[in-house]
């Protein structure tokens, strides 16, 4: 007999096909290699090559691996001369003049589209807190953003930092770099950090409140994207200002320095012949021009310009606010307002990571093999564990979906909570079934809504015990008692999906083959 598919068994087939579009996507015929980190100030840097390209061609050769990038190079540079490298990217072509190895890092291109947390891809992680103060929530994003940009000036790829909070409403900062050892990352966190602001190779001012009183942010009457044009070789660009506020003293140096400067003019406008170069340990972050109206001027206030581009004028917009916001926080606190100490430091190796993935997803289907067989044995019915099997399937599947779209980092806790939701909802699946098998005295209707409002009562209790563990990313009142806020989130996707789609749908499977 022909059974007729339901509107929540459609909803199911539909989600369940997207979540595997939003896995997969173009990334299993995407053929080249994926750039992970491009060194500062190299050539490749300034020719344009980013983290996040795909190589696809060099010099003609076809680069589908690793091992096609590392042939393309054989043979060349062996006697010190410049020579002429293509580099066919997805979108683009770039050319490279150059007598060394490009400064770049690459690896193979993802099949999916998932993103593997740290404990998964390997590195290591640090708990961080200020010595001999404990931060406020809001000094802790300020540190943030200053320790998030000085390790993007060493051109560090994979990496995350953010704030975190214990029970006792203590707050640290955590950083994650996939690759680097302990070591790598003490050393790293342990410098204090220098920024400098020069004209000319003259110190005009540091960073901090010593010579930066304030800096206008958030504020469109002194802070914003002044417009939007099209590029001479296509795309668009898009001009940012902001107004900063100096010191007296810093103000009397940029105006002693200024005053013998030139005025070149160009196509935004007119601006003195040097430019306002920012360091950050030493290092050349960014160069911005300085407006002729400052020249030889004592002013506490000047602006700040600057551009972002893209191939859209969305993301030229995006790529401005997203270069302005970076600029003002180093204006801010350049250099790390605190002496930082570790309290905490794991190493991660990615070869568990792998194995570690091999041997749960092993277990999980075996797990889910044998709940199927018991589930046969109790109710005799080859449809109902099959039924069951897919909808527990389908939940893994439609989570994954849920995290390559949300671009959600998959760590241990992370697979933990899918876990956990696959166990919830066999429990609740059978709770379906024994409605439909026991309560004879009800219609199969009747059935159904009984068990999916104990269903409802089991969801709504597991999200209220999951929300204090994405309040608090570390549990226990004490740091590294557990990061859990992965298995929280991964849990509450988990069982959301079941109750709007996989269980309905179940439901109506069940109601369906009752009938």
């Amino acid at each position: 007999m022909k059974i007729k598919l339901t509107w929540k068994i459609w909803l199911l087939i539909i989600v369940l096909a997207l979540s595997l579009l939003s896995i997969f996507g173009s990334a299993s015929f995407q053929k080249g290699v994926l750039i992970t980190s491009v060194e500062e100030n190299s050539t490749a840097f300034e020719q344009g090559l980013r983290k996040g390209q795909i190589i696809t061609e060099i010099n003609s050769n076809k680069i589908s691996n690793l091992e096609d990038f590392t042939n393309a190079f054989q043979g060349k540079f062996e006697n010190n001369q410049s020579e002429k490298i293509i580099f066919i990217l997805d979108k683009t072509e770039i050319i490279l003049y150059t007598n060394k190895l490009p400064q770049i890092t690459v690896s193979n291109v993802p099949s999916t589209n998932l993103k593997l947390g740290l404990d998964l891809a390997g590195g290591s992680r640090a708990i961080v807190q200020a010595q001999d103060k404990q931060l406020s929530a809001s000094e802790v994003r300020d540190l943030v953003d200053v320790v998030s940009n000085r390790l993007n000036v060493y051109g560090i790829a994979d990496m995350n930092v953010v704030p975190v909070t214990d029970l006792s409403g203590n707050n640290f900062m955590m950083i994650e770099i996939a690759g680097a050892t302990p070591k790598d990352l003490e050393q790293l966190i342990s410098k204090q950090g220098k920024f400098e602001a020069k004209i000319a190779n003259e110190t005009v001012f540091i960073g901090g409140d010593r010579d930066v009183t304030s800096v206008c942010r958030n504020d469109a009457t002194c802070a914003g994207i002044e417009g939007c044009f099209n590029a001479e070789g296509g795309g668009h660009y898009c001009n940012f200002r902001f107004s900063i506020y100096l010191s007296e003293d810093a103000a009397k140096r940029h105006a002693q320095i200024t005053e013998n400067l030139s005025v070149n003019s160009t196509a935004q406008g007119n601006y003195l012949s040097e430019k306002l170069d920012l360091y950050l340990d030493d290092n050349l972050v960014d160069s911005l021009l300085i407006s002729e109206g400052l020249k030889g001027m004592v002013t506490t206030q000047i602006t700040i310009s600057g551009s972002g581009s893209g191939q859209t004028r969305d993301e030229a917009i995006t790529k401005a606010e997203e270069e302005m916001h970076h600029l003002q926080t180093v204006l801010i606190t350049g250099s790390l307002p605190y002496k930082l100490e570790i309290i905490k430091l794991d190493s991660i190796s990615p070869v568990l990571g792998k194995e570690f993935i091999k041997s749960i997803f092993l277990a999980g289907f075996v797990a889910l093999l044998a709940v199927g067989i018991i589930i046969f044995i109790r109710y005799r019915k080859v449809k109902s564990s099959l039924a069951l099997l897919l909808t527990s399937f389908s939940e893994i599947i439609i989570i994954l979906g849920i995290a390559s779209l949300i671009e959600w980092n998959l760590d241990l806790p992370s697979i933990a909570g899918i876990l956990a939701t696959i166990g919830t909802g066999i429990d609740q699946q059978i709770i379906v079934l024994d409605e439909a098998k026991y309560s004879m005295f009800l219609s199969i209707k009747q059935r159904m809504k009984r068990a999916f409002s104990i269903i409802l009562g089991a969801y709504f209790t597991a999200v209220v015990a999951m929300l204090p563990l994405v309040w608090n990313p570390i549990t226990g009142g004490a740091v590294g008692a557990g990061l859990l806020k992965g298995f929280a989130i991964t849990t509450i996707i988990g069982i959301t999906v079941g109750v709007l789609i996989t269980r309905p749908a179940f439901t109506d499977m069940v109601r369906k083959m009752e009938k």
